[in-house]
């Protein structure tokens, strides 16, 4: 646990009390504030209450100096907007990471899709080279309060989502990456220009030295144009969708680094299909501006894992693969995950989002048979009947028996069933890596990817 002094003797408001919310609690109470926890849900408060802490809204009474909302907590909460409106200040727990630990590198990672596995491909690359004191965090897996001390000469990698970026007041990074952007949480952003503003706020100005700009989708290449006016901001621009001489690109699998070739990423196993050739050539690029050299990254970038949720190849049954995508929390997601194979099953739904199937509509080709699950059921049979063979199943239990059984039952080479829902999960789970574990414990066959268990540096 990292403690969090800033706020010794003063009372500051925690606002939400999920992992992350519980982890600021500690924090700030193990620096000696006075904590109080809301949350709005019954259950979590009493989680907080079982860890001994005082659990109540905090009133103009209390004095607090500080609020400090979970990712996830709407900022329409009235606990928030009564916090702005007396001059308190509201920060997330990056801006307390930055402020209590100021000294390490930091290397920040965000985007619409692709975050989690570029960031933990970061920190494997750098642990493989054997650097030293590395961290990883944020938006994936281990809370950021919740990771080991990290001495100055560390690095800390950081997974950052626009709610956390919204959450940050002065942070600014060493190295950020800017992955891509389309539609995504407009429900909590209002508009795309706010959510692209909140995207925006990775490349603060302050000691960032070196910004990875994604360059396929026209709204990061607007972003990375404006970079490059920066001085002496170094830009390095990446792209999967053909040769460049600067920056990194990836042709046909093969990884270029300004024109030269470096490695070929399709002996990259845990690292298939375009989209994550950009995750690989986004990492080689935050690897390189750390200073390693590419006979360093190379050999770490073929022999990566992978991770939980995200293409996990889970297994086969009667010789059909099985994929956990679970992590495909929209349409942008699964649309990269369905372009990586010719013929699938596709189970899909949860809690749809702005934009439905749009971009999936584009692959409908590559899908043989499409079973729904979820609230976005009646959407996306609508979208979908008529132009390919739609199961309406309702759960995820009974979506795997009918894919399993129409994909054993067809005989064709190439046949995967994928489970890359393009919908958030919180109508029927907690989130996306329940929803996987579900996916996983329904599929009758021995796990054969990579382990639940943390890297060691991400503890």
């Amino acid at each position: 646990m990292i403690r969090v002094p800033l706020y010794r003797n003063r009372t500051v408001a925690v606002l939400g009390l999920a992992r992350s919310g519980l982890a600021v609690a500690r924090a700030l109470s193990a620096g000696g504030a006075r904590v109080l926890c809301w949350d709005d849900a019954p259950d979590a408060r009493a989680a907080a209450r079982d860890q001994g802490f005082e659990v109540r809204p905090a009133g103009p009474e209390d004095g607090i100096a500080a609020l400090v909302p979970s990712p996830g907590v709407p900022l329409s909460h009235p606990m928030i907007a009564a916090a702005h409106d007396a001059g308190v200040e509201v920060v997330g727990d990056i801006e307390l990471l930055w402020r209590v630990l100021p000294e390490p590198r930091y290397v920040a990672v965000t985007g619409t899709n692709g975050k989690s596995t570029t960031t933990a491909l970061i920190g494997h690359l750098l642990h493989s080279a054997g650097a030293r004191h590395i961290r990883v965090g944020g938006n994936l897996g281990t809370p950021v309060l919740d990771l080991t001390p990290v001495p100055g000469e560390g690095t800390i990698v950081l997974e950052l989502s626009s709610y956390q970026l919204d959450l940050t007041v002065e942070a600014t990074f060493d190295i950020a990456l800017l992955l891509n952007v389309a539609p995504d949480h407009l429900d909590r952003h209002g508009t795309m220009a706010a959510y692209v503003d909140a995207k925006r706020q990775v490349f603060r100005p302050g000691r960032l030295a070196s910004a990875v700009v994604g360059t396929d989708d026209p709204i990061s290449r607007s972003i990375g144009d404006a970079l490059a006016a920066r001085d002496p901001l170094r830009v390095v621009p990446v792209t999967v969708e053909g040769a460049s001489r600067e920056g990194v690109s990836v042709v046909d699998g093969l990884l270029h680094e300004d024109g030269e070739p470096v490695c070929d990423l399709t002996h990259a196993a845990a690292l298939p299909g375009r989209h994550n050739w950009q995750n690989a050539a986004a990492a080689y690029a935050a690897a390189r501006a750390c200073g390693l050299a590419p006979e360093r990254i190379v050999p770490a970038l073929l022999d990566f894992p992978g991770l939980p949720h995200r293409m996990e190849k889970i297994g086969s049954v009667s010789g059909i693969p099985v994929i956990n995508d679970s992590k495909a929390t929209n349409a942008e997601a699964a649309a990269r995950a369905i372009a990586c194979f010719d013929n699938v099953y596709w189970i899909a739904g949860g809690r749809p989002k702005e934009g439905g199937l749009d971009a999936v509509a584009p692959l409908f080709s590559h899908i043989a048979h499409a079973f729904l699950i979820g609230e976005a059921e009646d959407g996306f049979a609508a979208t979908l009947e008529g132009r390919l063979p739609v199961t309406r199943c309702g759960t995820l239990d009974r979506a795997v028996a009918a894919a399993l059984d129409a994909a054993c039952s067809n005989g064709r080479d190439g046949t995967v069933v994928l489970f890359s829902p393009a919908c958030a999960s919180f109508d029927q789970f907690r989130d996306f890596e329940q929803r996987g574990d579900r996916f996983r414990a329904l599929v009758p066959v021995e796990p054969t990817a990579a382990s639940e268990e943390a890297a060691p540096w991400t503890r």
